[in-house]
């Protein structure tokens, strides 16, 4: 059994919670955790995209 100091394990766990962040591997298992109907997709997208317009005209 290997023993690692608390300093470096938390080192070590905060480095591969950035990496997971910078992947999307998070964001991804949200997104498909539920079922989204192709519909909702593809409403999600248009909304995406043309939300900078939406808010600088405001």
């Amino acid at each position: 059994m290997i023993l690692v100091s608390n300093t470096n394990f938390e080192k070590i766990f905060k480095q591969f919670k950035r990496e997971v962040e910078r992947e999307g591997i998070i964001k991804e298992m949200k997104e498909r955790e539920f079922y989204e109907k192709p519909s909702e997709i593809r409403k999600r997208k248009k909304l995406r995209k043309y939300r900078p317009h939406i808010t600088s005209q405001k």
